[in-house]
């Protein structure tokens, strides 16, 4: 059964907000191998379009930025499954819109072989936290307090226990904090 990572930037007060955090070549090596690795990456619809109207740019003209453009690269490449309503066409190499509930298609997912599953949106995580389908949380803390954004564990109603397993240092400060789920 393939593993499902949630994996997100997010400031020290738990804010997850793309302006803020500005990627260094370190830390976008360390998502272009996770990204590299993975099998598919699954989206929301808004972080989705800012990915859309961002990277395939950068494919097309790189910026002569070598970790810029080897991570534009592989967003390019991974195939990436968006949820949405609004939607009608995905509208990017490797992108098709999702034919059913979250739930369906992770399920799906899982048991195809392959590689790991990536859920790249604050409300992709979300939701799949509420539904326990989650395997791997990789939260990666930066050095920023924002004081206000969009909270990432938002709509959490209910207790949830992970185990921390491993943290990776980053030179800017950035902490990624790994963790399981305990199951109750």
């Amino acid at each position: 059964m393939r593993k499902l990572i949630a994996a997100i930037n997010m400031t020290l007060d738990g804010f997850c907000d793309h302006t803020i955090i500005v990627p260094d070549d370190e830390l976008l090596k360390h998502y272009d191998d996770l990204i590299t690795k993975a099998g598919c990456i699954l989206y929301g619809r808004i972080t989705y379009q800012l990915m859309k109207d961002y990277w395939p740019a950068m494919v097309t003209n790189p910026t002569g930025n070598k970790q810029d453009d080897e991570f534009a690269v592989a967003i390019d490449n991974i195939p990436k499954i968006v949820f949405s309503r609004t939607l009608t066409d995905a509208g990017w190499k490797n992108a098709r819109l999702a034919k059913g509930s979250l739930e369906e298609e992770v399920s799906e997912l899982r048991k195809q072989p392959g590689r790991y599953i990536l859920a790249g949106s604050r409300s992709m995580i979300i939701t799949l936290m509420k539904l326990k389908l989650i395997d791997e949380y990789q939260f990666c803390v930066h050095p920023v307090v924002n004081g206000s954004g969009l909270a990432l564990f938002e709509k959490i109603n209910n207790r949830i226990t992970l185990k921390l397993f491993k943290t990776k240092k980053f030179g800017s400060g950035a902490v990624i904090l790994y963790y399981k789920p305990v199951k109750q």
